[in-house]
C-alpha cells in the first residue's frame, strides 16, 4: 500500500521519555515526507507545545491537538477545526478539583490557565516547562478571549487511578479520557484523534485505506482504529495493542523509524 498521510503520536510514540526527538525518528520522516507523504502530528499537546517539533523536522504542515479538539495549520499558526465547550458543562468538574486538590488546567486552542498559578508546586511547573508551556492565570470564563477545548486533571499515577475510579460513576454529557498515566482530559463528546483525523482526510481527498497511524495510549485508539493500518508500540498497554494491525518498537527503541521503514520505505 502506498501510503499518503500519516498521523504520529508524540509522547510515548515520536519522542522518546525525556521528549527528546531521535535524530532517527527525524531522518525517516523526513525522508518519507520527501517522497509527498503529508506528516500530521497527533497529539493531546497544545499547538505552541506541537509545533517546535514540526520545525525541528524541517516541515509545514497541519497538527492536530489537543487529543483532536483543534487542528491548526503551521503556516500563520491558523485554526481549521475545533470543538469548543459550554463554561457550564466544566463547572462540576473544576469543583470536583478544587474540592479534592487535584491539579486542573484550562484549555483554549493557543492558551494553558490554571488555577491559583502562584500557588503552583515546583513540579507542575517543571513539567509545564517541559512540555513548552508556559501557564497564565486562569481569569474565571469572563476574562477569557476564547472558548475551552479541554480540561486536563493531572497528578501522579495513583491519584488518577482513583480519580478516573470516581469519573466512572458519573453521568456526563462531556467525554473524559486517560491520555497518559499522570492525565485525564475532559472534552467535547466528539473530539477524538480518530474524528480529526478523519475530517482532515476528507479536505485532503485521502481514503482512509491510504493512512498510517501509529500510537501508544488509549486516546490514541479512535486514530488507530480509523487508519487503513494502525500501529501501536510496543510499550502500550495490552488493550491498545489489540486495537491496533500492528506493534513495533518502544518509542525509546524508535519504534516510530521501524514502522516507517517496513510499511512506507520497504
Amino acid at each position: 500500500m502506498n501510503y499518503r498521510m500519516v498521523a504520529l503520536d508524540m509522547d510515548g510514540t515520536l519522542l522518546h521519555d525525556d521528549h527528546s526527538l531521535s535524530a532517527r525518528n527525524a531522518e525517516t520522516i523526513r525522508e518519507i515526507a520527501a517522497r509527498g507523504v503529508e506528516i500530521v502530528l497527533c497529539t493531546g499537546r497544545s499547538p505552541d507545545s506541537t509545533l517546535p517539533y514540526l520545525e525541528q523536522l524541517g516541515l509545514e504542515g497541519t497538527v492536530i491537538t489537543h487529543n483532536g479538539a483543534s487542528t491548526v495549520s503551521s503556516v500563520g499558526r491558523e485554526l481549521i477545526h475545533r470543538y469548543e465547550m459550554p463554561h457550564a458543562s466544566l463547572e462540576p468538574y473544576i469543583a470536583y478539583c478544587r474540592e479534592h486538590d487535584v491539579l486542573f488546567d484550562v484549555n483554549t486552542t493557543f492558551v494553558l490557565y490554571v488555577d491559583q498559578l502562584d500557588k503552583l508546586p515546583e513540579d507542575a511547573l517543571h513539567m509545564y516547562k517541559e512540555f513548552l508551556i508556559t501557564p497564565q492565570q486562569f481569569p474565571g470564563w469572563g476574562g477569557m478571549d476564547d472558548n475551552p477545548v479541554k480540561l486536563t486533571l493531572g497528578g501522579q499515577k495513583e491519584e488518577m487511578d482513583k480519580v478516573e475510579q470516581d469519573l466512572n460513576l458519573w453521568t456526563h454529557e462531556l467525554q473524559y479520557v486517560r491520555s497518559g498515566d499522570y492525565f485525564i482530559d475532559i472534552m467535547h463528546p466528539e473530539a477524538t484523534k480518530g474524528n480529526a483525523l478523519k475530517q482532515l482526510a476528507a479536505q485532503r481527498g485521502i481514503p482512509r485505506e491510504q493512512i498510517l497511524a501509529i500510537g501508544n495510549y488509549f486516546n490514541d485508539v479512535t486514530m488507530l482504529q480509523f487508519a487503513g493500518m494502525g500501529i501501536a508500540m510496543d510499550n502500550s498497554p495490552l488493550e491498545v495493542k489489540a486495537a491496533a494491525q500492528d506493534v513495533t518498537l518502544s518509542n525509546n527503541d524508535d519504534g516510530v523509524h521501524a514502522a516507517l521503514v517496513k510499511y512506507c520505505l520497504s
